[in-house]
């Protein structure tokens, strides 16, 4: 049972939230004890929070999937999923979400330990309610600190659209590496925004300040490489009138960017190596070894595995770019992010353009949700664009949108848009579409949990969580270890 004072679904301000409402910081209170969530929840609203509560760590995150939180206040023991597991399965999902766990006076040992595992602060019962207002307060201002060392906004994080758990997990990885000097591969679909991320790793790097050079593989003629990259001499070849710098000097001190790495010639492939090897190159024409400290990244929408197994792409050049592999998800598995990609481009184009959009019509939404995005982000883009600029009025329907349709999924009919609204409507579809989805890849892996979650990219865990949220527990599971409660 889950315990409302104001909910609403994980959209930023910018989509047409009340920004008053917004403002109120939310906290999340989980416990098993009604007296304990009740006394909770009354005094921390009469203080100006936004509180929801719920009984125990598997409601809690069912919740932090669908609403975003400032804080969790959690107690230590609970059935079902307890506070330590809700505080590791935080620390792996929500980076930088604070924790404050309640304890007896019989289990402090375990949240000091849990302290020691990442939980911001602990009180134990029985405890005064006003006590435990200054250490939420400075919870709440680690919070806000952490977020904006993170750049996170309520759309996304590193100038990226986003705040799904998979893309959550991509800004955890920007976050460990983007200091270190670590050759990044950066594998996705295309359109799936590989640009961002390669310039989210430059610039919040200790090279920010240097160069960012990129290029893209797929765009150089294949006699050209070698100069493109490594520069040449006066007369190295027919038109060299002058000596030139490649791409790795360009870079010297800061990152240079090979995007579609796996268009790169073979025998650019070993010369590639050598540099990544040594640092060390030769200009087309030239005898003098010249060294540099570039950081690498790489991209490409290949799978380099297979490459690698067709003899098409080097072992030893792939395991040397793949020392930090960050895959992206394509547009079809984070269908949650669509609607704040939208109102991102909408905002753009209407700034670009001087149109006035202001938002879509249900119908509208549950298309852009049920697209399968064979082009991704990318696409998304240049359809709300088209639709920004040939739009009559200010707000885009089903029929502004060319080449899609609603295709709607079982049991949407008895969604009434017009009577919960936008934003809800958008949440509740969203809801179904990933039931169905999950449903569908269960059906294809012979209800196998564990294959299913890894063709998902959700750990099996939380699969057998949503399993659960959508009431899908009871498909029986084959050639699978047992369901965890």
């Amino acid at each position: 049972m889950v315990e409302k004072g104001y909910i609403r679904p994980n959209l930023p301000a910018s989509a047409g939230w009340d920004t008053a409402l917004t403002m109120a910081k939310r906290i999340l209170i989980v416990d098993d004890e009604p007296s304990i969530r009740m006394v909770l929840r009354a005094h921390l609203t009469r203080s100006g929070y936004d509180v929801t509560a719920a009984e125990n760590g598997a409601e809690a995150l069912s919740l932090l999937r669908n609403d975003a939180f400032h804080l969790i206040v959690s107690d230590l023991k609970m059935p079902i999923i307890g506070g330590m597991e809700l505080l590791s399965h935080c620390q792996e999902s929500y980076p930088g979400l604070p924790v404050i766990l309640i304890t007896a006076h019989g289990t402090v040992d375990s949240a000091v330990e849990a302290i020691k595992n990442g939980a911001t602060d602990y009180v134990t019962k029985p405890f005064d309610s006003d006590e435990l207002l200054p250490i939420i307060e400075k919870a709440l201002r680690t919070e806000e600190k952490t977020r904006h060392a993170l750049h996170e906004d309520a759309a996304g994080r590193y100038k990226i659209i986003g705040q799904t758990a998979r893309m959550k997990s991509v800004y955890g990885m920007i976050e460990k590496v983007c200091r270190s000097p670590t050759t990044v591969l950066i594998t996705g679909e295309s359109g799936t925004g590989k640009e961002l991320v390669a310039r989210a790793l430059h610039d919040h790097s200790d090279r920010s300040s240097a160069p960012f050079i990129q290029v893209n593989c797929g765009a150089i003629p294949e006699n050209l490489f070698e100069s493109e990259l490594f520069g040449h001499e006066k007369g190295a070849f027919t038109g060299a009138v002058a000596a030139k710098p490649g791409k790795f000097e360009m870079a010297d001190g800061g990152t240079l960017f090979l995007d579609e790495i796996g268009e790169l010639p073979k025998d650019m492939q070993v010369k590639l190596l050598r540099v990544l090897q040594d640092g060390q190159f030769e200009r087309v024409g030239g005898i003098r070894s010249q060294t540099v400290d570039v950081r690498l990244v790489a991209a490409t929408n290949r799978v380099l595995e297979d490459e690698v197994r067709t003899g098409t792409f080097r072992e030893d050049l792939f395991y040397r770019l793949n020392v930090i592999p960050i895959q992206l998800p394509p547009l079809r598995d984070r269908a949650d992010d669509i609607p704040l990609l939208v109102d991102h481009f909408v905002e753009k184009f209407n700034g670009r353009l001087g149109t006035d959009v202001e938002g879509l019509t249900p119908d509208a939404m549950a298309a852009l949700l049920a697209h399968k995005w064979p082009g991704n982000i990318r696409e998304l883009e240049n359809l709300i664009e088209r639709s920004v600029l040939l739009v009559d009025g200010n707000v885009l329907s089903l029929a502004d949108l060319p080449g899609l349709t609603r295709d709607p999924i079982e049991s949407t009919a008895e969604i009434d848009a017009e009577e919960m609204g936008l934003k809800e409507y958008v949440r509740v579809y969203t809801a179904k579409l990933e039931r169905a989805r999950i449903q569908r890849v269960l059906e294809e892996e012979d209800n196998n949990v564990t294959r299913a979650s890894k063709k998902l990219g959700i750990s099996r865990k939380s699969l057998q969580m949503k399993m659960k949220d959508y009431g899908l527990r009871d498909l029986k599971e084959s050639n699978d270890e047992p369901f965890e409660a």
